[in-house]
């Protein structure tokens, strides 16, 4: 009888453990997920130098955790009730129409996180379109959009000329807004393997541009665009980790050097960037999302300053902060220490609102903004 009931609860517990299985395999084969590289694109990712043993890698050792990370204290802290992880009243931001550009000199607008457009002689160039309410492959799930921050929505957006991608990342490639934005965007450039999201997406491939570290593409005349390193890495499953490529880029245009950051640990690539391509008008750099528990793949509010000065930026733009809660220190921590830093080291850091312009060697925004009025 004993025995019965024994194989009677391995069958119902390996049953039970099979129906999740396969729910699981079906839920990733949905299509927030994309797909991995496959067929022609595989073949040319094999042939980079920075694919080895089936995934890419960054040019220095680079763990996702550190050695002594605690994943369990990890989970509590994670899982604890702190206030000061978002913020407690709306953000402010500005609306304008996007159409309307106020200057003939670069503009800029940032719409909180690593979303941001830069305007210059009349194209229209966007970086890691994210509008979704939560940075997850499933909207009921994960850090919702800080209250404030969705004054703008993919509707708003003129013609995109071409929409700059950085990696895979959820919190950098939206499935929604990718969707939702695809009748303006004309071409589109990314890392290598990152196209194979958006051909399963349904984005036309003669749209889609890949790339790898250091490779140079010819926008039009007299504007190009650098594919670059950055320590980081890349997956939108548990299964795919490292099998696209992540990337920094510089946009040269006929009067302005302009370097967009992604996501990045701090190394030695920046400096070698400026060595190889000189000072930077405006470099665009994460200050957010941090901890100690992974301190390669981003980098401390400090570190960004110092990636600042490597590349001998004329301005910094913090990004990656300011919309989401994807790490456990509070909001406006990475602004705060950044600015304190910045002045410390006299480096010039513009500071906008959502939605309010920058103009490249004219207008560079300095309000501290995310400081209640009552505390200034």
């Amino acid at each position: 009888m004993n025995v019965k009931r024994i194989k009677k609860r391995m069958f119902i517990t390996f049953s039970i453990i099979a129906v999740l299985a396969i729910a699981l395999y079906i839920f990733l084969q949905t299509a927030p997920f994309g797909n991995p590289p496959a067929d022609a694109r595989l073949e040319r990712i094999r042939k980079s130098a920075n694919y080895k043993d089936g995934v890419f890698k960054n040019l220095s050792n680079t763990p996702v955790m550190a050695e002594d990370a605690s994943y369990m204290d990890m989970i509590k802290q994670q899982f604890s009730k702190d206030s000061t992880r978002e913020p407690a009243v709306c953000i402010p931001s500005v609306k304008r129409d996007l159409s309307l550009v106020p200057s003939d000199r670069p503009v800029i607008t940032w719409f909180g996180h690593s979303t941001y457009l830069i305007q210059t002689e009349g194209k229209n160039i966007l970086i890691d379109p994210v509008f979704c309410t939560s940075t997850s492959p499933v909207q009921f799930v994960g850090n919702k959009k800080y209250k404030g921050t969705e004054v703008y929505t993919p509707a708003d957006f003129p013609a995109i000329n071409y929409l700059i991608l950085t990696h895979d990342h959820y919190d950098h490639l939206d499935y929604q807004t990718t969707l939702d934005m695809q009748s303006k965007v004309f071409s589109y450039y990314m890392p290598l393997g990152v196209g194979s999201h958006l051909e399963s997406w349904g984005i036309d491939t003669a749209k889609l541009h890949e790339l790898d570290w250091w490779q140079e593409i010819d926008l039009e005349p007299g504007y190009k665009l650098v594919c670059l390193p950055a320590r980081h890495f890349s997956g939108r499953s548990i299964t795919d980790r490292g099998k696209t490529l992540w990337a920094s880029y510089l946009l040269i245009t006929p009067t302005h050097k302009i370097y967009i950051g992604g996501d990045s640990g701090y190394d030695t690539h920046f400096k070698q960037i400026a060595d190889k391509y000189g000072a930077v008008d405006i470099a665009f750099l994460e200050s957010g999302q941090y901890n100690a528990y992974w301190p390669y793949i981003h980098m401390m509010p400090e570190q960004t300053v110092q990636a600042a000065k490597d590349l001998q930026a004329k301005v910094l733009l913090p990004v990656h902060w300011g919309k989401y809660t994807l790490a456990l220190h509070p909001w406006d921590e990475p602004i705060k220490r950044l600015t304190l830093e910045a002045h410390k080291q006299q480096v010039n850091v513009a500071t906008p609102m959502i939605g309010e312009p920058v103009i490249l060697d004219s207008i560079l925004p300095h309000s501290t903004w995310w400081v209640p009025e009552g505390k200034k």
